[in-house]
């Protein structure tokens, strides 16, 4: 069975795609088998692996490919399922189906079928919309990524919400798996407070912090990971520690 984790903050900034693409090579490097799909049509997850698709997201959405066709391999036990700005007018499509219920479902629906990961990981838009809540009905644990501001806690309290939405009105249980505070400078009196304002709220599922690291910030304009970029920094370093607690939990 595949481990199921979406990464989400309703608040833009916070390190979503970087997460994704990271945690995701980094258990690829450790022989996991790892899917990562794009629910945000600026496409950044191709972009920050520099990998070419021919189908997308919105064609498996639209039932224009089957999913096996959407599927590209961006790394050796790294693929993607990748998105553009296609999956704008994929949002109107879903709509004029006529069967709310179904829309919603689509992408858990389409990917029924697919087998052999290890984990699949979910790199959501900070927007609401039917894509998100079709992300949102496939995923099963959460990580949010929390810039270390006071303004990026009102996103993590959205997300949660939703979390509880989803269940009460859709009977889909969603763990919230890891608050994963990012950007942190730990010589700023502010970072550490709010580091601490996490913990208080929420314990133990609070990880340990990815600190700000400019090649973090570059390696996705050579379309590399950070253990290919720098892998000597700390973004790696931070990175990697997040992936063996991953492996560890899991």
């Amino acid at each position: 069975m595949s481990r199921i984790i979406g990464v989400l903050n309703y608040k833009g900034g916070t390190g979503k795609t970087t997460t994704v693409v990271n945690v995701a090579a980094g258990l690829a490097m450790r022989g996991a088998r790892v899917l990562c799909i794009d629910l945000d049509a600026q496409g950044g997850l191709a972009l920050s692996l520099g990998t070419r698709y021919l189908y997308t997201l919105t064609d498996l959405l639209l039932g224009r490919a089957e999913p096996e066709d959407c599927v590209v391999r961006a790394r050796h036990n790294l693929d993607i399922i990748a998105s553009d700005r296609s999956l704008l007018a994929a949002e109107g499509e879903l709509w004029r189906m006529g069967d709310e219920k179904a829309a919603r479902r689509r992408l858990a629906d389409g990917m029924r079928d697919i087998r052999g990961y290890d984990y699949i990981l979910l790199d959501f838009s900070p927007s609401v919309n039917i894509v998100s809540e079709n992300g949102l009905l496939f995923t099963e644990e959460m990580i949010v990524p929390v810039a270390t501001d006071y303004m990026a806690l009102a996103g993590t309290r959205q997300v949660i919400d939703t979390l509880k939405s989803v269940y009460w009105e859709m009977q889909h249980y969603i763990k919230l798996y890891l608050v994963l505070p990012s950007f942190y400078y730990e010589q700023r009196r502010k970072d550490r407070e709010v580091i601490e304002l996490l913990q208080r709220y929420f314990g133990n599922r609070v990880a340990e912090p990815i600190r700000a690291n400019v090649r973090l910030a570059e390696a996705p304009g050579f379309g590399q990971t950070i253990y290919e970029y720098d892998p000597r920094c700390s973004g790696a370093e931070d990175y990697g520690r997040l992936v063996e607690r991953i492996v560890k939990d899991g």
